[in-house]
Parts: structure tokens; C-alpha cells; sequence
């Protein structure tokens, strides 16, 4: 059993927390019983090391017995242990190491995908996750990630997936203009979604077409040349007195929608 929190070994899965040490290694940290659970299951390869203390596992047995079916056998460690490797405050006593494993942007488009997001300097952890969770949801066959988005190994955006990063692919590190051309070249049409767009509902009967939503920054949204990049702009209408809708909020009602439209035409 691991007891000493200061021990080389924590301290260098504590240092996956940090952008620097991810780039390094390559790796990634995965905290909580859910994140480890959708990563053995729909990921198993990419999982090298678990920890967990013996309360969790006998909380969690499913876990360790995927763990086991994996090939990956739990190390146990201490409550103080895992609260110096975790970058919560409440762990829930499980801890897991990953390889990252980006999907490329070749393979993204050549598996002629139907609906793509994109996000376009998207900095913020949570709402990058949960992007990534709305699309997972809606069927969508990727994610695509360019400019300055957060990285999605980052371990707020990894909690806030919920496990979808596990299910859907996920590109990183790409040029938008070439992200754009690879998505015409695939059949679909990029529409960004921005305040200065048309209504949405002027143009809902789009949706049924293969489609990338260009989603941007949560501050400036999308910049010129960006949008530049898009074949329409399209806007969620406001209702009530709310200013705007949260990133998330927007791109999941986008992507339900395009999803909704799609599935009634098929």
C-alpha cells in the first residue's frame, strides 16, 4: 500500500494536474469511481495505472473488477495519499493515470461524420467538458479543437465530461481554416453560432444536412477572420430577459437541435 504522500510516485501523478507535466508525459489524470469506470470500459488500453483506497473499491467493486479485466491490478493507497495525487478536494477515493489519445483530424472526417463540433478558443474547463458531454449526447461524431482551447486533458474538463471523453473522438492542436476546408471537403456545412447571426429558426430546415457547429470564445465569441471561416452564422433567440445563454448552454441546444432535425429526416 502507498502511505507516504511525498513519495516520488504521488508526486509525479500529482504533477499531471499541471499542463507542463501532460505535455511531457503524455498522460493524464482521471479522478473519481465515474471517470474511471467509462475509461476501463470504453478505453481500456489508455488506462496504465489505479489507485484507490480499500474503502472505495469496496464501495466500487465493478471498478476493480474491470480493472482486473483490463489486466491492470489496483494499487491501494491512503485517504492521504490520493488527496495529494487528486486535484480535488474530494477525490471520492480513485485515482487512474491514462495515456491521452487524440483522434486525428484525417480520421475525424474521413468516417464521413454527420455532425461535428467545434470550438474555436474555448478557455473555459467546464464548459469545454460539457461540450464535449452535449455532443457525446447528441450523437455527434466528433469534437474538433483549435486555436487556444483548453486543453482537454486538463482535469476540470475531464470531470465535466462525465465520461464522454471516452465515447466520442476528440481532435486537437488543428488550424481552423484547415479544420474548415477538411469539413467541406467532407459534405458539411460549417455554421457558426454567434450573436450577430441570423435567427436560428429562419434557417432551422438546414440542420437536416451534415453540419459542424463553430462554436467560440466565452467573452469575445468568435473573431472576424474566424467567422469568416463559416458558411452561415446563425443566433439562439432570447425569450425572457436572460442577456445571453451560457457557451455550454448554447452549443447543447445546437447540437440537440441539428441532431433532432437530422434523425426526423433519415
Amino acid at each position: 500500500m502507498l502511505e507516504n504522500p511525498r513519495s516520488p510516485r504521488v508526486r509525479a501523478v500529482a504533477k499531471l494536474t499541471k499542463r507542463s507535466a501532460r505535455q511531457e508525459t503524455g498522460l493524464f489524470l482521471l479522478e473519481g469511481p465515474q471517470a474511471a469506470r467509462e475509461a476501463l470500459a470504453y478505453r481500456p488500453d489508455t488506462v496504465i495505472e489505479l489507485f484507490a483506497t480499500p474503502t472505495a473499491m469496496e464501495r466500487h467493486p465493478d471498478v476493480r473488477d474491470a480493472a482486473r479485466e483490463a489486466g491492470l491490478e489496483v494499487e491501494y493507497t491512503t485517504e492521504a495519499v490520493l488527496d495529494a495525487m487528486a486535484d480535488t478536494v474530494t477525490p471520492q477515493g480513485i485515482v487512474a493515470v491514462a495515456r491521452q489519445s487524440p483522434s486525428s483530424l484525417k480520421d475525424v472526417f474521413a468516417a464521413s461524420p454527420r455532425l461535428v463540433a467545434i470550438c474555436e478558443e474555448v478557455r473555459d474547463p467546464g464548459n469545454l467538458g460539457t461540450i464535449i458531454r452535449a455532443a457525446d449526447a447528441a450523437g455527434a461524431d466528433a469534437v474538433v479543437l483549435t486555436g487556444r482551447t483548453v486543453d482537454p486533458y486538463n482535469p476540470k474538463v475531464v470531470r465535466a465530461t462525465t465520461g464522454s471523453l471516452f465515447h466520442v473522438p476528440v481532435a486537437v492542436g488543428a488550424d481552423l481554416a484547415s479544420v474548415v476546408e477538411r469539413a467541406h471537403a467532407a459534405g458539411l456545412r460549417v455554421i457558426a453560432a454567434d450573436v450577430g447571426g441570423d435567427d436560428f429558426l429562419t434557417r432551422r430546415n438546414l440542420l437536416a444536412e451534415p453540419t459542424a457547429w463553430l462554436f467560440g470564445n466565452e467573452a469575445r465569441g468568435l473573431e472576424t477572420d474566424a467567422l469568416a471561416h463559416a458558411d452561415l452564422a446563425l443566433r439562439l433567440p432570447i425569450y425572457g430577459r436572460a442577456e445571453s445563454l451560457n457557451l455550454a448552454t448554447a452549443a447543447s441546444v445546437c447540437l440537440y437541435e441539428t441532431a433532432f432535425a437530422q434523425r426526423a429526416s433519415d
